[in-house]
């Protein structure tokens, strides 16, 4: 009985399964809090505008916050993709509790079926009917049949009892995914949490600036990228690059640049905006080569390769934290999703520091 309830109780997780669907969405190093010092570029005196060196504090700040964002969202990601498979888990093991149930009822009905036989043979076991007879063919006809029962009996009372068994673990199983999905939904919920503060804190300081100052906002950005990436062309990192791509990432980058000018939205995978490794997974799907969803699990599970040995397609992994990611499209250029505020677009492979190359057709 004690059985039973336990199993019952782990087909109820199938009902929670909607509360889920609300709450899903990545797990990366731990991001700390905007701090009060990001504001700390903007001058006392609103009515006082920003000098270029102002701007310049104000860039690294922003990009620094929308960086702490991409690491949370790529944590938001990483739980997102595993909630999904604890659904998927948890789903499959109710639905083998539910047969389990189905077939120990059938076993117990068999083993029924048989003790409504000896009654009718007026309660006495087979041993003793067959004492009891006096014609031998009967006799001998008898024991075959006992010899058939005493098995039939014995196959059921095991397959009685592994099946029993098999729902036991089914119900710890799902007991067990149940609690990793819970586990993932806070980790869900902290990182979202992450990334709507950071970005509020970038928005706010962006929001202190004229539209003037914006627009030189972004050329110092620009500036800077374009100062990173002549460098790194500089120091010849990619002087002997000249892979050509192979079929699946040809098929990967045209997908990937046929979405520049989509905006960025964190936790996005198309088909109308796309994270930073929202657009690659998705790129390297439609060349029918399912990759991890995240920049983190790219470059913890994918196959690395040397710069001098990159061609189109590999994606680019960036900073200490794997936090970003692009796709190599040739002659020095990547594809990416840069960030909030930002769309899909070409930009220097060299403009942000490199982590590494991975292959995702290797």
């Amino acid at each position: 009985m004690n059985r039973r309830h336990c199993a019952t109780a782990a087909i109820t997780l199938v009902c929670a399964l909607a509360l889920l669907t609300s709450t899903g969405q990545a797990s990366a190093a731990p991001v700390p809090e905007p701090s009060p010092s990001s504001s700390s570029a903007a001058p006392a005196d609103p009515s006082r505008r920003y000098s270029n060196a102002d701007l310049e504090k104000v860039r690294e700040q922003i990009e620094t916050l929308y960086r702490k964002a991409g690491a949370a969202t790529d944590a938001y990601n990483l739980a997102e993709e595993q909630t999904k498979k604890q659904s998927g888990e948890i789903v499959k093991l109710a639905k083998a509790i539910v047969d389990g149930q189905a077939r120990i009822a059938a076993l117990k009905d068999r083993a029924g079926a048989q003790a409504r036989e000896q009654y009718r043979n007026g309660g006495l076991p087979p041993g003793a009917q067959l004492a009891l007879s006096n014609d031998p063919k009967l006799f001998l006809d008898g024991i075959n049949k006992v010899r058939q029962s005493q098995h039939a009996s014995k196959s059921l009372l095991t397959e009685l009892n592994q099946t029993q068994q098999d729902l036991e673990t089914y119900t710890q199983d799902a007991s067990a995914n149940w609690e990793k999905l819970e586990a993932n939904r806070v980790k869900q919920a902290k990182a979202k949490k992450k990334i709507n503060a950071q970005i509020k804190a970038a928005e706010k300081l962006e929001s202190r600036l004229e539209k003037k100052e914006r627009d030189r906002l972004r050329q110092l950005e620009q500036d800077a990228a374009n100062r990173a990436q002549t460098a790194w062309l500089s120091s010849g990192a990619i002087k002997d690059v000249s892979g050509e791509a192979s079929e699946a990432g040809a098929a990967a980058v045209a997908f990937a640049t046929a979405q520049i000018g989509k905006p960025y939205v964190w936790g996005a995978e198309g088909p109308g905006s796309y994270d930073c490794s929202g657009l690659t997974s998705q790129a390297w799907l439609a060349a029918k080569r399912p990759i991890p969803r995240t920049s983190q699990e790219q470059w913890r599970l994918l196959p690395r390769i040397d710069i001098q040995d990159m061609r189109p397609g590999d994606l680019i992994i960036y900073h200490a934290d794997a936090s970003h990611v692009g796709m190599y499209v040739g002659d020095g250029a990547i594809v990416h999703s840069p960030r909030p505020g930002r769309n899909v677009t070409l930009a220097g492979a060299g403009s942000m520091k490199i982590l590494g190359v991975v292959r995702p057709d290797k």
